[in-house]
């Protein structure tokens, strides 16, 4: 015989106040806790083991939603299926379309926070920063799987020509974020922020908008007076840019490099991956010629930087070593481009191997299976060369002939 159903009223559940369990009839109870609270639970059994399933208090439930959510149930069971288990999966579904409607913006944020630990300081200020300017404004509110070229186009096109440098990173850093959406399951099909066979029918590339420009670098001709009219120069720009030239290093380098850095006894200035263009820790050895110039530095001011500017716990400005440099030069060369005449005195004057060179400018290997292999620095073999560098910057008359590696 059926158990009745609707045993329950509206007025019999006001009046109970005892704790315990009401039966409605078809699985449907009223559960009256300690306190008089009161709330439904449908309660059935899954291979003879009982299972409450709560639907809810009597306040956010009626009676009748709740007999119709039991009936629901009922029907469920009669397929052989659990309703806790299919509420379950219910609720996983819709976090999971929530997930799926990630924005833009909340894509790049979580890529940024996933990534930043690896970037420069530099990197992790201009990647949200550029962002905000290019891409969010038309991008950033929108779910991250309706991104499509037009929008993409939309994104970066209205500045491309005018600011190619900076909207090409912008393009780069979108087809990433949206690259790392793909990965995880939030979009699917071609990334249409990606340049090659794409993009590129679209647009101009940078290299047509604004020539490619290197460095301008001196002529390694010239390295022996200029080195001498600088020596000439009582300034603390001036021995930078004297010891950036000595060690071939980036001016960045440079700049940074604070005595626990140098070890004098071995001849070595160790550059900590963090401040390397690599992200690699970087030995450069010491000439005698790098070290007078440390050993002057040191004499003259006290500081935690080797090469300390007027401002308390600041290092010399990069624009004071530029101006600097044009102004010894009597040219418009730069800084980095010193690292430019050293590589091509190592070339041409020298019988020292391309990778000795590479390896002293900290040039990454290009070749992934190159770079797998090769786990020393060369650093002995740097260390002659560089000891030949210094002789030529400082008498390039007496280094006229070709240097041979094993001098």
């Amino acid at each position: 015989m059926a158990r009745p159903l609707h045993r329950l009223s509206s007025l019999k559940i006001r009046r109970l106040k005892t704790k315990g369990m009401y039966a409605d009839g078809g699985g449907l109870y009223l559960r009256v806790a300690d306190g008089g609270s009161k709330g439904w639970v449908f309660r059935y059994t899954v291979n003879g083991r009982p299972r409450d399933m709560g639907l809810g208090s009597i306040h956010a439930v009626s009676l009748a939603d709740a007999r119709e959510v039991a009936a629901e149930c009922r029907k469920l069971r009669h397929q052989d299926i659990d309703p806790i288990e299919r509420r379950r999966s219910e609720k996983a579904a819709r976090r999971g379309a929530g997930v799926k409607a990630m924005t833009f913006r909340q894509c790049a944020e979580a890529y940024i926070a996933s990534h930043a630990a690896k970037w420069s300081a530099k990197h992790r200020v201009q990647w949200p920063r550029t962002l905000a300017a290019y891409a969010y404004p038309v991008l950033g509110d929108l779910p991250v799987q309706a991104i499509d070229t037009a929008l993409v186009m939309r994104a970066i096109q209205p500045a491309w020509t005018t600011k190619p440098a900076t909207l090409g990173r912008v393009r780069g850093r979108i087809e990433a974020i949206l690259d790392w959406a793909k990965a995880v399951g939030l979009r699917h099909g071609e990334n249409p922020a990606r340049w090659r066979g794409h993009l590129d029918h679209l647009l101009p590339a940078r290299s047509e908008l604004v020539p490619i420009k290197h460095h301008a670098a001196l002529p390694y001709a010239d390295v022996g007076s200029f080195m001498a009219k600088l020596r000439r120069y009582d300034s603390m720009a001036a021995r930078a840019l004297e010891f950036a030239a000595l060690t071939a290093a980036r001016m960045g380098e440079v700049l940074g490099a604070v005595w626990d850095e140098i070890d004098f006894a071995n001849r070595v200035w160790t550059i900590p991956a963090g401040r390397t263009k690599a992200r690699r820790e970087h030995r450069v050895p010491l000439s005698p010629a790098a070290l007078e110039v440390l050993k002057a530095t040191k004499a003259i001011r006290h500081s935690d930087y080797v090469f300390p500017g007027m401002r308390e716990g600041r290092p010399v400005g990069q624009i004071s070593v530029l101006m600097l440099a044009k102004q010894v030069a009597g040219a418009d060369i730069t800084a980095h481009g010193l690292r430019s005449t050293f590589r091509d005195w190592a070339s041409e004057r020298t019988s020292f191997p391309r990778e000795v060179a590479e390896m002293a400018l900290a040039h990454a290997i290009p070749n992934a299976v190159e770079a797998a292999y090769r786990r020393g620095d060369l650093f002995e073999k740097r260390r002659r060369l560089m000891d030949a560098w210094a002789d030529f910057c400082t008498n390039p008359a007496a280094s006229g002939k070709v240097l041979s590696m094993r001098r």
